[in-house]
Formats: C-alpha cells, structure tokens, sequence
C-alpha cells in the first residue's frame, strides 16, 4: 500500500477501498428515501477515503483500515447532512409510530396492519406511507448521534452498524430474533434479503414486486415492529 518512497500509494489504496465505499454506502442506502443515490453516497465516501490518506498519521496508533472507515462514514454523513435530509421532526414521528405499533400489538395481539397503525395515528394511508419513509430517513439520524466534532463516527473496521446490528447485542440476541419471527412474511423476507443476502434496494424490490421507495417504507415499518416489542 505504500510506494518505494515510504508514501501511500493511492490507487492501491482505492483500488482496495473501494469495495468498503460501497458497503457503507449501501448500509446508509436503506435508511434513506429511494431519492438518494447510490453513486452520490459512493463519491461522498471516495472524498473521505482522500481525506483520510491526506491526513493518516500511524503515529496515532489507529490502523489506516480504521481511520479510513471512521473517514468514509463521516464524509457520507456529512454529505447527508448538507442537504437537509433529516429534519428534527423525524425522531418525534418515528418515537410516535414506535408508541402506535406497540399498543396495537397489546390490544390486538398480532402485528397490526397498515390501515390500522395509519387510523391509530389519526392519518390517512397516504400520510402514514410518507411518514415510513421520513422515519426511513431518521434512521440514519438516531445511529449516529455519537459522530465527534468532525463529523466522524467511531466503527469497527467491519463496517457502521445497521439498525437491525445496533438492536443485536448479545444480552438482546434471542429477543430480537423472536421478534423477527414475529414479522409479516413479507417484512422478514425484506429483512433476509437486505441484512443476510446483501441486496440493494432495487433487487430487494424486484423480489418483492414493489418499488424501491415501497421497500424503504417496509424497512421502517419492519424496524419500528422490533423496537415496539423490544422497548415495552
């Protein structure tokens, strides 16, 4: 990774990183509105893989592996961040349908339907959807509270955590997994294909037969689901 002259050697490095890039990019993609492209969070995160070969210092004691992720991951958040995308209102609205689902779930005793969290919430289907997909958004938001001053969030060289990885310590492991058994089929398979087989979203989308945007608002929905029945 290093040249003759003891410096980084960029398009090693790149070459290299850049399998890593995407996987960032496509962990955020699913916590976002099908509008954010794929390509936009890739060149975000290639800037902070520049960045972080500027400015790496193995004095410090970090591997360059780390300090590139810790980069890739903040540059990504930043540039989100620029663009406004994630509104305060969005942690209120996500914390709302969490408390919605949960006593659907006690009165019902079942997962409850969309019709049924939508009339809960005093919204109409269409206001419901749009809601999933803002706190599809917000997602993002909530697992990354914790970035330093320079916008860079600490992770381990496997990659950020998901939102189903952050509710998967070891204490909670059984709860969440019967939780998941719990889902709609449809939402378990969404869960499947995204965390196990590694699809994006428009994959996910043709298996499903929905668009890409539908598979962002069953994502919130499937995760608000397991937050209800682990947070009660």
């Amino acid at each position: 990774m290093y040249t003759a002259q003891g410096k980084i050697d960029q398009h090693a490095v790149i070459e290299q990183y850049l399998p890593m890039v995407r996987r960032h990019a496509l962990s955020l993609q699913v916590r976002l509105p099908a509008s954010v492209e794929l390509d936009d969070l890739i060149q975000a995160g290639m800037l902070g893989l520049l960045d972080a070969m500027g400015r790496y210092d193995n004095a410090h004691g970090a591997s360059f592996s780390t300090y590139a992720n810790q980069r890739i991951r903040g540059a990504m958040i930043d540039e989100l961040r620029s663009r406004d995308w994630m509104p305060r209102s969005v942690r209120r609205s996500a914390r709302a349908l969490d408390q919605a689902v949960r006593r659907l779930e006690q009165q019902l005793g079942r997962a409850p339907e969309e019709r049924e969290i939508a009339r809960e919430m005093g919204i109409s289907r269409d206001e419901y959807h749009q809601l999933l997909t803002d706190a599809n958004n917000g997602f993002l938001l909530a697992y990354d509270e914790s970035d330093s001053e320079n916008g860079v969030t600490a992770v381990s060289e496997g990659g950020p955590p998901s939102p189903l990885e952050a509710l998967l310590d070891a204490d909670n492991r059984a709860n969440v997994m019967a939780a998941i058994d719990a889902l709609p089929e449809r939402e378990k398979l969404l869960l499947g294909l995204y965390y196990q087989e590694e699809l994006n979203l428009k994959e996910i989308g043709a298996v499903l037969g929905v668009s890409e945007s539908r598979v962002c608002q069953l994502h919130s929905q499937a995760v608000a689901r397991l937050r209800s029945r682990l947070n009660h």
